[in-house]
Formats: structure tokens, C-alpha cells, sequence
């Protein structure tokens, strides 16, 4: 455990564990990272391979004689290692050289290799040399005659096959090494832990990431858990938004189901997500005829009702409005972006609106805060195609090869030393365009303040949809409005 090297007397300690997949760490945990940040930063031997990009965590801990310190750890391994002094051991070490894993692996190499030898004309020439090894692997001595296409044929799908159930062998296996513990003091594995969830089998890699490696150390010395926060540390990946030095929350793909084992007997805080703005009087209408209504929607609230049915724009209005017909909301905003919604209130005039919205033909203008200045032109286009980060709900990822076409046309409008108010207008209608075409390197490089999936959170997102201008679908005059946010 480290000792804080600044006092932290009159710091109040967190009332619950961090919720791990979004969360604004605790100032604890900023303390703890800005330490562990120096640190990386004189192993100079560590550079060019930090440079590339890692995920470290701090946990915050009580220990059992009642000290306040913390614990650090980083996804993977590090400098081809899974041991450093400063950092906690891995729940398994996978590279241990005289570890089962690197035996059983290298004999899968083996395989690889004769495989690649069996199908050149070249390494079949040394057929002794082939027999001897195709016996020790398969436990039988194949034909002499290896010029023959279909005995050839037969050793390469025997070694195939033998290559598949070694390596789902040695994945079993890996995975019942990962003995999780949880501060109930029971132990799972991971094929245990993961029985329970959709996938059922553990993804490749799940056990190593920094959170499970903290809440096991804590759990293994007696260390009571406060809070936790991840940190990226390096250049971004291609696809994935990650800001050197900035938060972030912990994968869901891997690390869902087993902080969900390891966290039971915490007090943990509930999802931000589930937790949004439910105050009606909030939700102000801005225009309203017979036909149509725009109405100003704060950060916080969810456009459409979700998993658990919490209040929203919709069940506002159809509060409001009972006698209407069709969906009344024409399009959505995310939960944390403020600003105009409009809707319908019956099924033709909702349809023709659609048709407005498909057609590309309503104009909107949102105005956000970035964090930093973006090195870029006044005014352009970004292009990046987006898809969904599978992997990681609801996140949103760049994709060349599989993203949908998504286009945003900005301007900058003023900066100060450390923001920049900028307008978007959104040429595409993609989830989290405009937040990943602000926080994405080959965007503006300059997350929106705030911004809890892309960035870093704050009291509240600082995205508005500030202008909406459409045709109306029965008068077919054009119409403008606007409502601005004081506080962007």
C-alpha cells in the first residue's frame, strides 16, 4: 500500500465504492493518479512503450489498522513483465516461463510451425524429420508417403483439429487460474463468473485489466476498498477515444461481469445513468400550434423513457398531451446534451416530419464547449465513420472499413487559454456524433467538457442544440428557433 505523500486529513472519504462504468473520480483518487503519474514519468525506460498507450487504476483503501492509502495497478502487462515493485501482481501470471500456460503454448507453436513446414512442397522433402514430429503430437505414425495429396490432407486437419482443442484446453484452463475474490470473502473463477451472463465464455484477456487486479490485491491483504479510478496513459488507439492523462471507465465487455462478483458486499453508488433529471417543470415549451410543439429539454433527461422507466420527454408530454396520436417525439438527443426537441401531435404530421429528418432538409446548430483548442481550421468538415463499440455499450467507435458515412461541419467560434466554443452542424444523424467528432484525434482532438463517455465528467455536458429550422409539414412556411444555454 502507498501513503499519500500530501496530507489528506481534510479530504472526506468517499460514502460509496466508485460505480466502476461511469463515475466522476473522487478527489482521492485524482491525488492518487497524480502520483502514480510521476512515477511513470521517471522510468524513462518506459517511454516509447508508454507512449504507445495503457490503462492504469488506483484504488483508494482503508487498511485492517484503519490507514488511508492506495494501491496501483495497469491492464496487460508492462515491459514484458507482470512485476513491477510499485504496481500489485497479476491475479495469474501468464508468463511465468516454467508455468503450464508458456508449456502448453509453445507446444501450440509447435503445431503452427509443422503446419506451415507440411504445406510447402520444400518442407515435405524432410519427411523423417515430419514423420518424427506429426507422431509426437497426434501419438500415431502417418503413412510414408507424403507426396500423396490425400494423406497429406488428413495430417493437416488432424493437426488443426489438435490445434483447436489445445488452445480451447488451455483457454479453460487459463481461466479457471483466475480465482476472483469479492468482499463477501467468496472465490469464483471466471468460467464461473461468466456461466451467468449472456456469452457465457470469458473474451481473451478478461482478468487482467486493472480494476479486477486492485480489488483482488485489497481483498487478498485485508485492505477495505473506498473508491477506484482508471486513467489512460499515452497515445490514443485508432478507433477508441483515449486522452492521455484523462478518466475513464472500466470495460464492460471484460470486466462487467467480474466487478460485478468482486464488488458484492460493497456499498456501491448507483449508475449516474439511472439517476436522471425527472423534474418536469424543466421541460419548457418554446413553440406550439395545432399541429406541432418544440420543447427545450435540460441536460439529465432522458428523451425517451429507459431500461427502468424513469421519467423523460416522452412520458412528459404524453402527460401533457393525452389526446395525441402517434410517438409525438420526431427525433432524440442524448441524455446529457440540453436543448430543442421537436414533436408531433398526431401520426400524419409526425410522418411528415420524418420524412423531413430522412431528407436531410432540418437545419440544427449546437454549441459546445471543448476542452483545450483544437489544431485545426476556423471553420471545415469532419469525416470519420462511426459504428458501435460492441464491446462497450453504448460507446461509440471510428471504423474506416465497417462505419457508417457521419459528417459534422464546425465553427469555431471563440477560445481561452484552456477552452473552445465551437457550433456543430450535424450533416448526419449517427449516436454521439458530434461527441466523438470533438474527443476523436482525427477530429478536433478536444473532448466536449463534460462529457462523461468521451471526456472527462463534470456537473453537467456542455452540448446544446441551440437552432432547429424545418419546413412546417402543413402551413409549409419555414421555421427557425432557437433557445440558448447561458452557461456554454
Amino acid at each position: 500500500m502507498h501513503h499519500f505523500k500530501n496530507n489528506i486529513q481534510n479530504i472526506p472519504l468517499p460514502e460509496q465504492f466508485t460505480y466502476p462504468f461511469h463515475y466522476t473520480p473522487h478527489p482521492l483518487c485524482v491525488m492518487a493518479a497524480t502520483e502514480v503519474q510521476a512515477y511513470l514519468q521517471s522510468r524513462s525506460e518506459w517511454h516509447t512503450e508508454l507512449q504507445q498507450g495503457k490503462m492504469f487504476g488506483v484504488l483508494i483503501v482503508r487498511h485492517p489498522e484503519g490507514g488511508i492509502g492506495y494501491l496501483a495497478a495497469f491492464s496487460g502487462n508492462l515491459a514484458s513483465s507482470n512485476h513491477h515493485n510499485f504496481f500489485v501482481p497479476p491475479v495469474y501470471d501468464l508468463l511465468n516461463p516454467e508455468g503450464y500456460f508458456k508449456e502448453e503454448e509453445a507446444r501450440i507453436s509447435d503445431i503452427n510451425h509443422l503446419l506451415s513446414v507440411i504445406q510447402t512442397t520444400e518442407g515435405r522433402k524432410n519427411l523423417d524429420n515430419i514423420h518424427h514430429h506429426v507422431s509426437e503430437i497426434l501419438r500415431f505414425v502417418p503413412d510414408e508417403n507424403l507426396e500423396n495429396e490425400d494423406e497429406t490432407h488428413s495430417i493437416i486437419e488432424h493437426l488443426k483439429e489438435e490445434r483447436k482443442n489445445r488452445s480451447i484446453a488451455l483457454q479453460q484452463w487459463i481461466f479457471q487460474q483466475f480465482k476472483m475474490r469479492n468482499a463477501l470473502g467468496e472465490e469464483q473463477d471466471l468460467n464461473d463468473i461468466f456461466a451467468h451472463y449472456a456469452h457465457r465464455n470469458p473474451p481473451a484477456g478478461a482478468g487482467e485489466c486493472a480494476a479486477p487486479k486492485l480489488l483482488q490485491y485489497a481483498y487478498l491483504h485485508g485492505y477495505h476498498p473506498l473508491a477506484m479510478a482508471e486513467f489512460w496513459w499515452g497515445n490514443s488507439p485508432k478507433g477508441e477515444i483515449r486522452h492521455h492523462g484523462h478518466y475513464y471507465p472500466s470495460c464492460r465487455h471484460k470486466c462487467e461481469p467480474i466487478l460485478g462478483f468482486m464488488l458484492q458486499g460493497l456499498s456501491v453508488a448507483p449508475n449516474p445513468l439511472l439517476t436522471s433529471v425527472t423534474d418536469a417543470n424543466l421541460v419548457t415549451t418554446i413553440y406550439e400550434d395545432d399541429h406541432i410543439m418544440v420543447v427545450n429539454k435540460p441536460a439529465g433527461m432522458l428523451s425517451v423513457p429507459g431500461k427502468t422507466g424513469q421519467a423523460s420527454v416522452l412520458s412528459i408530454l404524453q402527460e401533457r398531451y393525452p389526446d395525441a396520436t402517434g410517438p409525438l417525439l420526431v427525433h432524440r438527443l442524448d441524455m446529457d446534451t440540453s436543448g430543442l426537441l421537436l414533436a408531433a401531435k398526431d401520426k400524419d404530421t409526425h410522418a411528415l416530419l420524418q420524412q423531413q429528418f430522412e431528407s436531410r432538409s432540418v437545419k440544427k446548430r449546437y454549441i459546445a464547449l471543448l476542452e483545450g483548442i483544437p489544431q485545426v481550421a476556423p471553420k471545415g468538415f469532419i469525416r470519420l465513420p462511426l459504428r458501435p463499440d460492441f464491446d462497450n455499450r453504448p460507446l461509440q467507435m471510428v471504423d474506416d472499413e465497417w462505419g457508417k458515412p457521419a459528417v459534422t461541419r464546425y465553427e469555431i467560434l471563440g477560445s481561452t487559454d484552456t477552452h473552445t466554443r465551437v457550433a456543430f452542424y450535424p450533416e448526419t444523424g449517427r449516436t454521439h456524433q458530434l461527441r466523438v467528432h470533438a474527443a476523436h484525434p482525427d477530429g478536433l482532438n478536444c473532448p466536449i467538457v463534460g462529457d462523461p463517455l468521451y471526456g472527462q465528467a463534470a456537473n453537467f455536458m456542455h452540448l446544446h442544440a441551440e437552432s432547429l429550422e424545418f419546413r412546417h409539414p402543413h402551413t409549409f412556411q419555414r421555421i427557425k428557433l432557437t433557445s440558448e444555454n447561458k452557461e456554454i
